[in-house]
């Protein structure tokens, strides 16, 4: 696991991260200050410690944003939206068409939803499913990647939906895009920069040359 807690001391945006059930997924609690707003993002497991979190700290979840439909990541949701007074839960259309769950908004690339000033902007990162999306704070220099990028590999694109050539292009044409000093917090394992990522992202560096994996 790579973390960098320099960046801890320069974050706009807060974080709270979970990780639980049996595959070991992250799930998150991005607020500014205790007593505002919140997004959950990906809580695939025990809704009992989201719900706790948010309660504790005042705050007002005005939405679920899931990266992608495995189970892993939205086991928890619809009862995280219950008991947090219905708040709507968002999905990128492309998965929302075949998921079996509830989803109240279907995202699309270049969304955007505010939270308290910074900005959430939705990124269709497709390759592990169809309609996978990563999660950025551009103000923040943080991003949530759900399945579609680790600190050391990268999403399994052979599942159903999964897509490598996608993926590929993923890497190519997005992932590789963003600045070093951004900061990602995976849906599984350990939180890096992305220069860690260009450092020991094996999968990541030989797809971005087109070498597959």
């Amino acid at each position: 696991m790579i973390k960098d807690t320099r960046l801890e001391r320069r974050k706009i945006l807060k974080v709270k991260g979970f990780t639980g059930g049996n595959l070991a997924a992250n799930g998150y609690v991005v607020y500014q200050s205790d007593g505002e707003s919140c997004y959950i993002i990906d809580p695939g497991y025990n809704p009992k410690k989201f719900i706790k979190f948010v309660q504790d700290h005042g705050l007002t979840c005005r939405g679920v944003i899931l990266t992608h439909l495995h189970h892993d990541h939205t086991g928890a949701a619809e009862n995280v939206s219950q008991i947090l007074h219905d708040c709507p839960i968002y999905m990128h259309e492309a998965d929302a068409f075949i998921y079996k769950g509830r989803v109240d908004h279907c995202l699309t690339e270049g969304c955007k939803l505010d939270l308290d000033g910074e900005v959430l902007q939705v990124i269709h990162t497709p390759g592990h499913t169809q309609g996978s999306i990563c999660v950025m704070a551009e103000k923040s220099r943080i991003c949530f990647t759900g399945d579609t990028l680790f600190d050391t590999d990268l999403g399994r694109s052979d599942l159903a939906g999964g897509d490598e050539r996608q993926m590929e292009d993923t890497v190519r044409d997005v992932l590789d895009k963003w600045e070093n000093d951004v900061f990602i917090y995976p849906g599984h394992d350990g939180g890096c920069t992305m220069k860690q990522v260009r450092k020991y992202n094996t999968e990541f560096l030989a797809l971005r040359q087109g070498k597959g994996r």
